[in-house]
């Protein structure tokens, strides 16, 4: 079993479900820039999402790594003015996102319920080349593949706050500094 650097993030196994891909030949800094565009967002989503910038019909921000990035006018959606289209990338990040759909089916999850609760992209050992320049001098020639894991949630089912212990608490305790609610909570105790 690996160890997932976001396992922690994973308080209820039985409402997760997670992928992963390593050593994945795709560059890191443009797969660090997709992930954090799909951050948080819902399955269904990030699918439509995905499909729009393989067409160039929507746009991946480049925030961080957006030296010598060009300009485009699709940013101005996400308040940026920097941005790209990583088809590799994004290709990769669908079928990553498609098989952790298939382990969160198999775990019996509502599919429709599922969002991208944690995204991690991690630089991998770099593949080293080289290339042949001028006077006979050669130059490394790397690539920066990545590691990237996805761990899927389902929303969890909201409770309402009890209204009537919010109205008690907050007329018999409002105005009064630690020291006299902390007082008033042992006479309380004693008393009950």
């Amino acid at each position: 079993m690996v160890r997932y650097a976001s396992a922690a993030l994973a308080t209820n196994p039985e409402k997760t479900s997670r992928a992963r891909g390593e050593y994945l030949r795709t560059h890191f800094k443009n797969m660090r820039e997709v992930a954090a565009a799909l951050s948080g967002m819902k399955l269904q989503k990030a699918y439509t999402y995905l499909g729009d910038v393989v067409e160039h019909k929507q746009i991946i921000p480049f925030r961080r790594f957006a030296g010598g990035i060009g300009r485009a006018s699709q940013a101005k959606q996400f308040k940026t003015t920097k941005g790209r289209w990583p088809e590799k990338s994004v290709r990769f990040i669908q079928r990553l996102l498609k098989n952790a759909e298939s382990n969160a089916d198999a775990k019996s999850l509502a599919l429709e319920d599922l969002f991208i609760k944690d995204i991690v992209v991690q630089q991998a050992p770099k593949t080293r080349r080289r290339t042949y320049r001028a006077h006979g001098r050669i130059n490394p020639y790397q690539g920066h593949p990545c590691h990237i894991e996805i761990i899927l949630g389902a929303t969890d089912e909201e409770v309402e706050r009890a209204k009537d212990k919010d109205a008690l608490s907050k007329s018999t305790l409002s105005g009064l500094n630690r020291r006299q609610v902390a007082r008033k909570r042992i006479e309380a105790s004693r008393s009950s």
